[in-house]
């Protein structure tokens, strides 16, 4: 058994058993790479249809006989400002019943250590910039995402609760958004990273004269690659073991024009970026003060360019490949039809 000299509590060993909750997500998957490449030997993980996190008994039939000492809690039901604004009971209710059942199986099967990934989004719409830790409920959260932002601030102070009641040891870190490869491209639900490049792609690939970004185009934003945040989960879970809420961020930001620019610069795409101001900006900055996380020796490693032009490949690459499956299905379906 090894022990943190510091804090007197037991490391993350290599043959933990270890659960990332929500592995096949954009950020899940990045956790799970990451600890594959560590070498973590002890993984669990388990799709959707086979254990629903928003069923109590399911989840307490899972932890009773995995025997997890290690959970990264990265399962949630996420999307963009128009999925938010659509689907707000989804978003509350979801998203509740996961983290309540995870965390509460936590502590009752006697988890050592559980990383809870809240959101920037739990910050008020008028917080400072950027946003210390110590903002969180000084006042009401961005209207556009306010379902989302109360269930996460509901799972950070459920953790604190805990903590205090119990003596468990779960952390909760707030990061700023999130994109990468394995992210989630449909225009309905997507962040807006994803939304763009998509967007762009298919603007290219059609000859579309312009591509639309909604709002005004001054909105700032945030953006830290999975990669990353993959890395300081790993960070935090073996350094940090605080009750309070840390950020995890890029230190940067860009308005949402800039990063229309950018992306059209990487796709090569000739058209025109129109802005469409009748749609909503959301909260109109967010970036997250890093002064504590940065302070305990963690920083990010990809810049934003680069990062950018990796999840590009990844999507265009993935998305040819969807439009051969497709056009196979198309095909099959054809020649079935015409026999």
């Amino acid at each position: 058994m090894d022990l943190d000299e510091n804090t007197g509590r037991r490391e993350m060993e290599k043959g933990s058993r270890i659960y990332v909750a929500g592995h096949r997500g954009l950020v899940g998957s990045a956790i799970l790479h990451r600890l594959i490449q560590e070498g973590y030997s002890s993984l669990v993980t388990r799709t959707r249809q086979e254990l629903d996190l928003r069923d109590q008994a399911a989840v307490t039939a899972f932890f009773a006989c995995e025997r997890i000492e290690y959970v990264f809690l990265a399962a949630a039901r996420v999307g963009g400002i128009l999925a938010n604004m659509t689907y707000p009971v989804e978003f509350i209710y979801d998203n509740q019943a996961i983290q309540a059942n995870v965390i509460d199986a936590c502590h009752r099967f006697g988890v050592r250590k559980l990383l809870f990934l809240a959101s920037s989004c739990v910050y008020p719409r008028g917080a400072p910039q950027p946003m210390p830790e110590s903002c969180l409920l000084s006042a009401p959260p961005e209207p556009t995402n306010e379902g989302y932002a109360i269930v996460k601030i509901a799972g950070i102070k459920m953790c604190e609760a805990y903590n205090r009641q119990y003596g468990t040891n779960f952390i909760s870190a707030a990061p700023c958004n999130v994109y990468g490869p394995n992210d989630n491209f449909d225009l309905q639900s997507a962040h807006v990273v994803a939304a763009l490049l998509r967007k762009f792609h298919e603007a290219k690939t059609f000859g579309t004269p312009y591509v639309i970004v909604w709002g005004t185009g001054t909105a700032r934003r945030e953006f830290l690659h999975v990669d990353d945040l993959a890395d300081a989960c790993l960070f935090l879970m073996r350094s940090y073991d605080s009750n309070d809420l840390i950020n995890v961020g890029a230190g940067s930001d860009v308005t949402i024009l800039e990063l229309a620019q950018l992306i059209k610069e990487i796709v090569d795409y000739k058209g025109e970026i129109r802005l469409d101001p009748s749609k909503p900006d959301g909260i109109p900055r967010k970036l997250v003060e890093v002064s504590k996380l940065y302070g305990l020796g963690w920083q990010p490693k990809v810049p934003l360019r680069e990062g950018l032009k990796q999840t590009y490949q990844w999507f265009s690459e993935s998305y040819e490949q969807d439009r051969q499956d497709e056009g196979l299905r198309h095909g099959r379906r054809s020649s079935t039809c015409g026999n």
